[in-house]
């Protein structure tokens, strides 16, 4: 937990805050819209949570920020549910956000044909118990280079199978299954990998059961302009080559789960307009 003595003094008053160590990545903003905001360029209590459920997404932020900058006067300790959230059918954010990947997001699939994790939070008892009980992992999908934190601990414990580009392979040596060029591979009937370069060269993102569509750095929802966005300020590899990719993206999706920025649900004809919308501003 974050030290009081550090509190950010832009926090509202009150039991919660949030210390001067933040990084703004905006994960701890994304499971607790409304209450944590953004002030002086850094995440902050807007207001006190004041209902239990508003509590419950504190120490989901507590438990998810990459520099424990999340904290509590009185101490006490989280509910042991709160991770990994079901945030769709059948998918759960894993929460534990590593620093290493400024925070990102991180996945967990419960599925018949064998369960996914896509790109990897911190290395914790807690999810590794969780995961367990859920039938273990057998696929690693990493989005790209930044992300894969403690993936590697995580394929070693449930000897999983970890795919990721081959441009971006140097971040994963210990991957099992490199994908490559720009053509959609397919990972089985339900899964397939579908290669972005832009954010990175090696970008992937991953689409499952032709609903769920999982973006890395690549895509996310904007709330504020409820639209889809593209981060043009940590593109470390072409917006150029970004634009074709998402306009070569002709791929059904209902939900956007992506690493930074928040994940949306919406028609897929919704999502395709979007995604034009999108490619014709860029």
């Amino acid at each position: 937990m974050s030290k009081e003595a550090e509190r950010n003094p832009a926090n509202a008053a009150g039991d919660w805050y949030i210390d001067t160590n933040c990084i703004d990545c905006a994960a701890a903003r994304e499971v607790a819209p409304g209450l944590i905001i953004r002030r002086g360029g850094k995440s902050v209590f807007g207001r006190q949570p004041a209902t239990r459920e508003e509590e419950h997404m504190a120490w989901r932020a507590a438990l998810l920020c990459p520099t424990a900058s999340v904290g509590r006067t009185r101490g006490g300790k989280p509910p042991s549910d709160l991770f990994p959230q079901e945030i769709a059918p059948g998918v759960f954010r894993c929460g534990y956000n590593a620093l290493s990947s400024f925070g990102a997001h991180s996945y967990f699939v419960a599925r018949k044909e064998g369960n996914l994790l896509v790109d990897s939070p911190r290395y914790v008892n807690h999810l590794v118990e969780a995961f367990e009980k859920a039938g273990g992992i057998a696929d690693v999908l990493l989005t790209h280079r930044d992300d894969v934190a403690d993936a590697d601990r995580y394929a070693n414990h449930f000897s999983a199978r970890v795919w990721i580009h081959e441009y971006d392979a140097d971040a994963a040596p210990y991957a099992t299954n490199i994908l490559k060029g720009t053509a959609a591979t397919e990972i089985d009937a339900e899964l397939s990998a579908v290669p972005v370069p832009g954010h990175t060269k090696g970008s992937v993102i991953y689409l499952l059961s032709r609903t769920y569509l999982f973006t890395g750095d690549t895509l996310a929802w904007d709330p504020e302009r409820k639209s889809l966005t593209a981060f043009r300020q940590a593109c470390w590899y072409s917006w150029s080559e970004l634009k074709r990719s998402l306009a070569r993206l002709e791929v059904p999706f209902e939900w956007l789960l992506p690493g930074h920025g928040h994940s949306h649900h919406l028609h897929a004809q919704d999502m395709r307009e979007h995604l034009r919308a999108l490619v014709g501003a860029m």
